[in-house]
């Protein structure tokens, strides 16, 4: 097993603590009830997807092949926050165009990131590619618009 270098973890604890003291400081557009449940789907989510893409068909994973527990902290202190930032700013009162361009955006800062990630050696790819993620962000950006949706549906009903 490779030895995790420097640039690996000065890279992982710069992203976490950037993106995260982002998300905390950010003007929150967002209201608790919104934040605790859209970054409680996205650990699920992201969990889900890590374990059958990652854990059962070994096509990309976290530091190196198998269960590490240092592989936790992107799901647990860099989705979220990408999350949080990502619903706090999108334009939901704007038209589909500026929509459209917004996730576009996101999905190519996401694609970038990610194209870090390998490079500095925290995340690898077995049998993906960078154009298989620029092809799923897109629609799991989607996914968590249409979670913080229902999160408000639910919260307008009654118990």
């Amino acid at each position: 097993m490779d030895k995790i270098t420097a640039i690996t973890w000065i890279h992982l604890v710069l992203s976490i603590i950037g993106l995260n003291l982002i998300a905390w400081f950010i003007p929150k557009k967002l209201t608790r009830v919104e934040i605790y449940s859209t970054t409680l789907f996205s650990y699920g989510l992201e969990y889900t997807v890590d374990s059958i893409l990652n854990l059962h068909y070994h096509l990309y994973g976290y530091f190196h092949e198998g269960f590490e527990y240092v592989g936790l902290l992107p799901i647990f202190f860099i989705y979220p926050a990408v999350n949080i930032i990502f619903l706090n700013f999108f334009p939901y009162h704007r038209g589909v165009l500026s929509k459209t361009v917004n996730i576009i955006g996101w999905s190519i800062f996401s694609v970038a990131y990610e194209y870090s990630a390998v490079s500095v050696g925290w995340f690898y790819y077995n049998h993906w590619t960078l154009w298989y993620s620029g092809l799923c962000y897109p629609p799991l950006f989607l996914i968590l618009l249409l979670n913080l949706k229902f999160t408000n549906f639910l919260e307008k009903r009654p118990v």
